[in-house]
């Protein structure tokens, strides 16, 4: 699991190769990661946007940003905690992602970027 803390907000990483949904032979691999979002601040905040990173072995690079995260603007109060499920596919069946989040204090209205921990994508074979 990686994980990381900016004011306040802690956010860990886990991954998992699809086997199901990939397919080597067409330099398909699919991946699962699912966030863990912790607000250990003392204030109320609200993830507005979402900015990754992709990185592919095989060199290509992609970015995505966008609201939300899975169709949500979860807020969080002290001590309370959001988790979601996304995926992300590979040709190269190894690679990397990282990013951030834009949240807003709701006391004041102030924004600021929360980082998600880089992690990697690897087909569990390609470990050997």
């Amino acid at each position: 699991m990686n994980t990381t803390t900016t004011q306040g907000v802690t956010v860990s990483v886990t991954t998992n190769y699809l086997p199901d949904y990939s397919s080597p032979s067409q330099e398909h691999y699919v991946f699962a990661y699912k966030i863990d979002i912790q607000n250990n601040s003392e204030y109320t905040v609200k993830l507005l946007r979402r900015h990754w990173y992709i990185y592919d072995a095989n060199g290509v690079v992609r970015e995505v940003e966008g609201e939300g995260v899975v169709g949500q603007q979860p807020s969080l109060e002290p001590g309370d905690s959001h988790q979601y499920v996304s995926g992300c596919n590979l040709k190269s069946g190894l690679g990397k992602m990282r990013g951030t989040y834009q949240m807003e204090r709701l006391v004041d209205g102030r924004t600021f970027m929360v980082e998600i921990p880089e992690f990697t994508l690897v087909v569990p074979y390609r470990l050997n």
